[in-house]
């Protein structure tokens, strides 16, 4: 029995000189949830609109369970529920309202699929009389989430759904996602956020329109093989400088109060950072190994 949900094969897309997405090809297997992972103007939309059919690409094809974005447009469009990056409801047409006409339009009611929306639904019904524009960002998610759903589809597109809300709403977004993943509907999620990535069971890494890595987190963060050391001193601005000139550094990235660096010479030990740090007159400085995580992945298949 296929597996693949969401088949892409040498997608392309430019924007007059600028080239959006550049021969990218995946697949997305039956209830997994696949994450595009990567900054802003990486191509992360361009290939999610090609997907739900709303842009054309130049070349390429794509297929949704078997059937053609292009040829099979309609169909698509039944079996899909997406939620753009930017809040598309109607602001000025209550939650109830909302809902209401989204079920219309895809030839069904809110109580057909109650069951689908319930667990997120529940949260926003007792303001289902407010007009949309006057949510805040968690709920109008939880009401996008909610319209997206409404008709049942087997395959949900969110781009970037967690851009802009607070770390709880984030959260509780997550662990809906995993419960919708239980109920057999695959799920393709972009975010600009590293930390998510672990949330997947797929991800791709994408830059400039193009795939840097697709596995699982685990995997990607397996290919790191490397030593990587946090560093901290009082004067996080010479050291980032320093360190930015010395002869033997591979990489260094700012991570929070800390930077995050890799050494030309593979079996570098610590009292060797500290002594050139020392000569460089920095005081309490903190070095110490640690483990790479997706953004450190990032950014090292980024130099390569």
């Amino acid at each position: 029995m296929n597996n693949i949900t969401v088949k892409v094969e040498n997608i392309y897309k430019s924007y007059g000189d600028v080239e959006a997405i550049k021969d990218i090809s995946f697949t997305v297997n039956n209830s997994e949830i696949f994450g595009l992972i990567g900054p802003d103007g990486s191509g992360k939309s361009t290939i999610f609109r090609i997907i739900t059919t709303l842009l054309l690409a130049d070349k390429g094809n794509v297929n949704l369970l078997g059937f053609d974005v292009i040829k099979d447009y309609k169909k698509i469009r039944n079996m899909i529920g997406y939620m753009p990056g930017r809040f598309s409801l109607y602001q000025d047409l209550s939650v109830i309202e909302n809902l209401n006409f989204f079920a219309t339009v895809f030839g069904t009611t809110v109580d057909e699929n109650y069951d689908l929306i319930k667990d997120i639904y529940l949260q926003i019904e007792p303001f289902k009389n407010r007009l949309a524009g006057k949510l805040s960002g968690g709920m109008k998610q939880k009401l996008a989430l909610s319209c997206a759903l409404i008709h049942k589809p087997e395959i949900l597109v969110l781009d970037e759904p967690t851009t802009g809300v607070d770390a709880v709403s984030r959260k509780e977004f997550w662990e809906m996602l995993r419960k919708l993943k239980e109920k057999n509907i695959t799920i393709l999620v972009s975010t600009p956020y590293m930390d998510e990535a672990s949330l997947c069971d797929r991800v791709a890494l994408i830059q400039n329109g193009e795939f840097l890595n697709i596995d699982t987190p685990d995997n990607i963060i397996q290919q790191f093989n490397k030593k990587l050391w946090s560093i901290k001193t009082d004067n996080m601005y010479e050291l980032r400088n320093d360190l930015k000139n010395y002869e033997y550094t591979e990489t260094s990235f700012a991570f929070g109060q800390m930077l995050h660096y890799t050494d030309k010479r593979k079996n570098v030990e610590k009292t060797e950072i500290e002594k050139f740090l020392s000569s460089k007159e920095h005081s309490n400085i903190k070095i110490n190994m640690i483990k790479p995580n997706i953004e450190d992945c990032f950014m090292d298949f980024m130099t390569k």
